[in-house]
Order: C-alpha cells, then sequence, then structure tokens
C-alpha cells in the first residue's frame, strides 16, 4: 500500500468509506486563505509598482489595474472549474496533454513566441498572451495523478512505475528548456519525484534517478553563462553586488532594514528602482521590507492554511485520482511558495518563480486559481455520474439480456410439452 493510502482515511476494500457528507459544499478555510493572499498580492504588487509605472507605463495603476483584471478572470476560471467533475481530467488527460505540448512547442515559434529577459516563455496569440510553462506544471500534475492511480500496485516496476513518468515529465522538461525555463523544470522534476515517492515507488530508484538528474542540472548549469552568474550571485552576492548579484543583494538590504514591523506600508526604498521585478519574483522582499517579520508570517500561515486544507482533500478524496491529483496541486503550490521565499531571502539561486496568488501574473492566477477550484470540486465528493450512468446501462443490458435467456427458456419448454 502507498504512502498517502496508509495516511489517509480510505481503504482499499472501501474507497468510499471517507465520504463524510460534505457534497454540494465549499472548502471555506481553502477559498479564503487563497482570496487573503490575492487581495495581499493586489496591495503590494501596487505598492511595489506604482512609482516605475507613472514613469514608464501609462499610469501609476497600471499594473494595479492588470491585477485586478487578472483575479477577475481567475474567479471565473474558479467557478468553472468547482463545476467541472475531476474525473474528467483522467478521461480528457491524453488531449489536455497533447495540448500543453502543442503550445510548449509554439512558445519556440519566431513571431509567436515573446522574447522577455533572453527567454522566449510568452505566447502571443494577438488576443492574448500567456506563458505555457504554467499550464505545463498543472497538466504535469494531471498526467501523473492518472498515470499513477492507474498503475496502482505496479509502482513498484522500473519499467512501469518509472519508465512512462520519465518519458513524459522528461520531454515536458526538453521543451521548457529551449526557452530556456531551468525553474520550472527543477519545479516538474521535483513534483515528480514526490509523487512517485508518496506512490511507492522504491527508494533506490528515486536514488539512481535523483542521481542522474544531478548530473544533467551539472551540465545544464556550468553550460550555461546566465545560470553560472546565478550561482556565483547565490554563493557571493556581496562581491557581486554591481553586477550579477544586485538584485538578491539589494534585496537583502531591503529585508534587513525591516524588523518586526518594517518601515510602514508605501514607504519601502527597493520600490525606487533598487530592486527589479519587485512586483514579480521578488515582491516577497517588498512585503518584507514594508511588513516587516509579522507581514512574512502572515504570509506564511496564509499558505499554510492552503497546504492544510490541500493535503486534507488529498487525504479525504473519495478514489486514487482525485487524492493524488489534490496532493499534486497542494505539493504544486507548497514548492513554488517555498521556492520564492527562500529565492528572496537568498537561501536559493535565482529562479524566476513567482510568488502563487501574490506576484503579479496574468497565467500564474489564472491557473492558480483553476487549480484551486479543482481541489474544491474534489473536496466536494460528489458521485461519479459518468460511472453510475454506466453501470446502469451495464444493468440495463444485463436486464434485457436476462428476459431474452428467459423468454428462450419459456418458448423451448413449451416446445417440449407434450400435446393434448
Amino acid at each position: 500500500m502507498d504512502i498517502l493510502t496508509k495516511l489517509s482515511r480510505r481503504t482499499p476494500d472501501d474507497p468510499s468509506s471517507i465520504n463524510d457528507g460534505s457534497t454540494q459544499k465549499w472548502d471555506v478555510p481553502l477559498v479564503a486563505a487563497m482570496f487573503a493572499l490575492l487581495a495581499l498580492g493586489v496591495v503590494m504588487v501596487y505598492s511595489a509598482s506604482a512609482v516605475i509605472a507613472s514613469q514608464r507605463m501609462t499610469g501609476h495603476q497600471a499594473l494595479l489595474t492588470g491585477q485586478v483584471e487578472n483575479i477577475l478572470v481567475g474567479t471565473l476560471a474558479l467557478l468553472v472549474a468547482v463545476q467541472i467533475d475531476y474525473r474528467w481530467y483522467r478521461r480528457l488527460v491524453y488531449p489536455i496533454l497533447g495540448v500543453t505540448v502543442l503550445f510548449l512547442v509554439l512558445v519556440t515559434v519566431p513571431g509567436l513566441g515573446v522574447m522577455q529577459h533572453g527567454a522566449k516563455r510568452w505566447l502571443d496569440l494577438q488576443l492574448f498572451g500567456f506563458q505555457p510553462a504554467e499550464v505545463a506544471k498543472l497538466t504535469a500534475v494531471i498526467f501523473l495523478a492518472y498515470s499513477i492511480s492507474k498503475k496502482g500496485k505496479r509502482m513498484g516496476s522500473f519499467t512501469i512505475g518509472f519508465i512512462p513518468h520519465l518519458l513524459i515529465i522528461g520531454g515536458m522538461v526538453g521543451l521548457l528548456m529551449m526557452q530556456p525555463d531551468f525553474g520550472t523544470s527543477v519545479m516538474l522534476v521535483a513534483l515528480m519525484m514526490i509523487l512517485l515517492f508518496v506512490s511507492g515507488a522504491k527508494l533506490s530508484y528515486l536514488f539512481l534517478v535523483s542521481a542522474a538528474g544531478s548530473v544533467v542540472a551539472y551540465f545544464a548549469i556550468s553550460g550555461s553563462e546566465y545560470r553560472m552568474q546565478r550561482i556565483l550571485a547565490f554563493l557571493d552576492p556581496w562581491s557581486h553586488r554591481q553586477d550579477i548579484g544586485y538584485q538578491i543583494s539589494e534585496s537583502l538590504i531591503a529585508i534587513g532594514s525591516a524588523g518586526l514591523s518594517g518601515v510602514g506600508l508605501g514607504e519601502g526604498a527597493g520600490k525606487l528602482g533598487y530592486v527589479p521585478e519587485l512586483w514579480n519574483d521578488f515582491i516577497g522582499t517588498i512585503i518584507a521590507e514594508e511588513l516587516g517579520i509579522a507581514g512574512v508570517v502572515v504570509v506564511v500561515a496564509l499558505f499554510g492554511v492552503l497546504l492544510w486544507r490541500g493535503y486534507r482533500i488529498a487525504f479525504r478524496a473519495d478514489d486514487s485520482f482525485g487524492m493524488y491529483l489534490a496532493f499534486g496541486i497542494t505539493s504544486l503550490f507548497a514548492l513554488q511558495a517555498m521556492s520564492n521565499l527562500f529565492v528572496v531571502t537568498g537561501m536559493l539561486p535565482t529562479k524566476g518563480l513567482t510568488l502563487p496568488f501574490v506576484s503579479f501574473g496574468g497565467t500564474s492566477i489564472l491557473v492558480g486559481m483553476f487549480a484551486v477550484g479543482i481541489l474544491v470540486n474534489i473536496s466536494r465528493n460528489e458521485p461519479d455520474w459518468w460511472e453510475l450512468r454506466r453501470e446502469k446501462r451495464e444493468a440495463e443490458k444485463k436486464r434485457r439480456r436476462w428476459q431474452k435467456k428467459k423468454k428462450k427458456i419459456l418458448r423451448r419448454r413449451d416446445d417440449l410439452q407434450p400435446p393434448d
């Protein structure tokens, strides 16, 4: 039995035993924590961007307006996801995977892929643009949840439990590295390893893949000048403060000046141009600078609630696919939030990953809120109407077959009876 099944209230013989009557209800703490993070993000995005936006954009409210619009679209995505039975993702996993791979390929096509900061990570579809890498994270979780739940006890096999996942996730990572997007690539590999671990895969296989991945990561870093610069900035930002270590060193200075309560909302100096992209990957910096340690604790607490409810939903899911899907989505939030906060505090090299629900970004907000909608749908423990209809059709077919057989038996009996 895998680790998640042992920790959950599900029993192998009675998967519905954990349904606690929560059908048709929303997980209020989960949604409340998400909207609290979104509200905090709106405030901090405006505080971080107002000065730069007034100088370089259409006005000081440019990014504020954009973030509010992102949240409104994300709210629609949330409501849609809540209404879609999560089991449909299992049935449509390969079309979803195919479309995602297509987007990852298109982003490398000249004229479609948008170059920013030396990387092609945005897809320009004229009417709107989005970042396929954000979609790839959720797609990877859906595929892994489907594949692991389908294989069950066979996850202990290397050829069945490891090879298919390595090929699919490895292919997605290869496309991401063409952009290049090293941070998301690491995220997908980490998600795969976590889900394989909790599914009962052998530790020896995990160590083998980890060792191979470390070798690949070494050559990927050593073979790229800008990645080596990020490592040097991580190891000694102060020696490179005027060049490659500028962003992280200024972030550490801003955080160090905050204290317990911070310098005050709107009073931070980092947004005056000292910390680039403060409203995006380094939004944790301005939260720490203006709201202090107390503000960071609030952010961590809100993510704590989000993760608590997400893992709770996973342990209470009615089926193994829902369990792995909820666990994977929640782990995605955990990994990305942890990575972002570790980067702004100098505990990890710069990766270019946003802080979920807080950083500015349309695709990340949209995908994140849609993922929360999936969690809410799983938590409602609704019956699988598709499966019930299938069982009803099968029962009706059996009944008809029995009726035909019964009529045939009765006719044969009448034929065998002697005439009067």
